[in-house]
C-alpha cells in the first residue's frame, strides 16, 4: 500500500513498446493555403454549373396547384417563368398513388409578354390521379 502523503507519478508504457511518434509538422499555412484554394475552386465550379445551366434553360416552372375531377380527369394549374417572347413546351403528369403516371400532357405555351404566365390544363387519365405535376419544361426553337 502506498502512503496517502505521497504522489506517485502516473505510469507510462515502455517508450519502445508503441514505436515513437512522429515529429508534428508546423505548417498551418501551407494547410490554409490549401483549403483556401480548394473553395475557391469548388465555387468556381458551381458558379459555372450554374451559369452553364441557366443559359440553356432559360425556362422554370412551379406547380399552383391540381384538382381531380374525378377517375378520368385532373386539372393542374401551374406558372411558367421565361424571358419575354419565348416559346416553351410544358410536360405535365397525373399520378397515382404509387407515382405511376396515368395520364401525360405536353402543354405548349408562350409566347407571351410578361416574364411569368400562368396556366390551367386538364390532363386526361386511365385511372384517378392523387397528384399532378409538371415533369418539365423546355425551350422550343
Amino acid at each position: 500500500m502506498s502512503d496517502p502523503g505521497t504522489s506517485t507519478p502516473p505510469a507510462e508504457p515502455p517508450a519502445d513498446r508503441y514505436g515513437t511518434r512522429a515529429p508534428r509538422r508546423r505548417s498551418g499555412r501551407g494547410r490554409t493555403v490549401a483549403v483556401v484554394a480548394g473553395l475557391a475552386a469548388a465555387v468556381a465550379v458551381v458558379a459555372w454549373f450554374s451559369f452553364d445551366q441557366s443559359r440553356d434553360q432559360p425556362v422554370s416552372f412551379d406547380a399552383v396547384g391540381f384538382e381531380v375531377q374525378g377517375p378520368e380527369r385532373t386539372d393542374i394549374t401551374f406558372q411558367v417563368h421565361m424571358p419575354p417572347g419565348t416559346t416553351a413546351v410544358c410536360t405535365v403528369d397525373a399520378l397515382a398513388p404509387s407515382y405511376a403516371q396515368v395520364g401525360t400532357l405536353d402543354v405548349p405555351v408562350g409566347p407571351a409578354d410578361e416574364s411569368t404566365s400562368t396556366y390551367t390544363v386538364q390532363i386526361h387519365t386511365s385511372e384517378e390521379a392523387t397528384t399532378a405535376v409538371v415533369a418539365d419544361c423546355a425551350t422550343t426553337s
